[in-house]
C-alpha cells in the first residue's frame, strides 16, 4: 500500500464532503474561498510526505518524521494557514498531521542567535503566567486591527519546563475568544516544544483542543525528539568570540515573543465561522469534527482505488 495513501485519502474524503455538503445546502457556483480552499486541501495532498521519512528544515536541522506522521512542505502549508487566517513568512517549515492529532503541528526555525538558558532556574510559574496573559492583550491590539475577535490566557495546561541536558523548552496553555462560554473541552490549546540551536530555535506548536491534548502530548514529544541539529548547528557548537548572543533569554519565549504567536487554534475558529456556509466542516482538513462526518463517506468508490 502507497504510505501516502492514508493522508491523501484523508484530504480527497474531505473535498468530498465539502463539495457534497455545497450541493445541498446551495446551488450556486462555488465562490472564489471556496475554490481556493479546494486547491490548497489539494496542493498540500499532492505533495505531501509520509514517515518513515528524513525531512529537512532549511540549512539547519532536519526531524527523522515517524511512521504514521505527514508532513506538508511550508509552501502548500503556508497557502492553507494563509486561508484559515494565519500569517507565516520564511520561518515557517510547514505542517504535520497524525491520525490521533485533532489539530496539526506547526513547524518554524527563528533565527534569534544563541539563547542564553540560565534564566530557567530561576522561573516563577505564576509569573510566567503574568506575562503571558499581559503579552496576549498586547497581541489582542493586533488582532482587532485585522477584524479577529481577541483572546485570553486561562492558565497552564502544562507548566513550563526547561530539560537542560537536551536544551528542550515544553510548555503549555488553554486559550479562548473573550466572551466565549465554550466548554472546557473544547478550549483551544497551544502545546508550544521548542529545541534551540546554536544561532536560533526550532519552534513545534500543537495546536489543539484541551479535551485530546494529552493523549497528544506524547505524539508531539515524540516529533522533537526526532529533531536534529546539523554539524556545527547544535546548541554544544556556539561560539562566543564569533556568535550572535540573542537580545532575550530562555523566559522570553513563555511570555511577550510566544503571546505574537499565540491563539493558532482562535484564529482557526473565527475563519471556520467565514467557511461554514462553504462547506467546509471542522478545523479544514484536521479537526475531529470532518473525521466524524467523513467516517459516514469510507465507501466513497471513487477514493478506493
Amino acid at each position: 500500500m502507497n504510505k501516502l495513501f492514508g493522508f491523501t485519502r484523508y484530504l480527497s474524503l474531505l473535498l468530498v464532503a465539502l463539495i457534497t455538503f455545497s450541493t445541498a445546502v446551495r446551488a450556486e457556483t462555488p465562490t472564489a474561498e471556496e475554490l481556493q480552499m479546494e486547491r490548497a486541501m489539494d496542493a498540500m495532498r499532492r505533495v505531501s510526505v509520509t514517515g518513515p521519512e528524513k525531512v529537512k528544515l532549511g540549512n539547519q536541522a532536519t526531524i527523522d518524521l515517524p511512521a504514521d506522521y505527514t508532513w506538508v512542505p511550508p509552501k502548500e502549508a503556508g497557502q492553507f494557514m494563509r486561508l484559515i487566517g494565519n500569517s507565516v513568512d520564511s520561518s515557517f517549515h510547514g505542517l504535520i498531521f497524525h491520525d490521533n492529532i485533532s489539530g496539526f503541528v506547526s513547524i518554524e526555525y527563528i533565527d534569534s542567535g544563541y539563547i542564553k538558558d540560565d534564566d530557567a532556574k530561576d522561573w516563577d510559574a505564576d509569573e510566567l503566567l503574568d506575562n503571558l496573559q499581559e503579552g496576549t492583550k498586547e497581541g489582542n491590539k493586533s488582532r482587532a486591527e485585522q477584524g479577529i475577535a481577541p483572546i485570553e490566557v486561562l492558565g497552564w495546561v502544562e507548566k513550563p519546563h526547561y530539560l537542560q541536558p537536551t536544551h528542550r523548552l515544553v510548555w503549555s496553555a488553554a486559550i479562548r475568544d473573550i466572551g466565549s462560554n465554550v466548554p472546557e473541552a473544547e478550549q483551544g490549546v497551544n502545546y508550544n516544544t521548542y529545541q534551540l540551536g546554536r544561532e536560533g530555535y526550532l519552534s513545534l506548536n500543537l495546536v489543539t483542543d484541551r479535551g485530546t491534548v494529552e493523549s497528544e502530548k506524547p505524539l508531539a514529544n515524540q516529533l522533537l525528539s526526532a529533531v536534529h541539529f546539523n554539524d556545527g548547528k547544535g546548541y554544544g557548537d556556539f561560539n562566543a568570540s564569533t556568535d550572535k548572543v540573542a537580545e532575550y533569554g530562555l523566559a522570553a519565549l513563555i511570555g511577550g515573543i510566544a503571546a505574537k504567536k499565540l491563539g493558532l487554534l482562535a484564529l482557526i475558529g473565527v475563519t471556520l465561522l467565514k467557511f461554514w456556509k462553504l462547506g467546509v466542516i471542522g478545523i479544514a482538513a484536521v479537526g475531529m469534527g470532518a473525521k466524524k462526518l467523513l467516517a459516514r463517506k469510507k465507501s466513497h468508490p471513487d477514493l478506493d482505488a
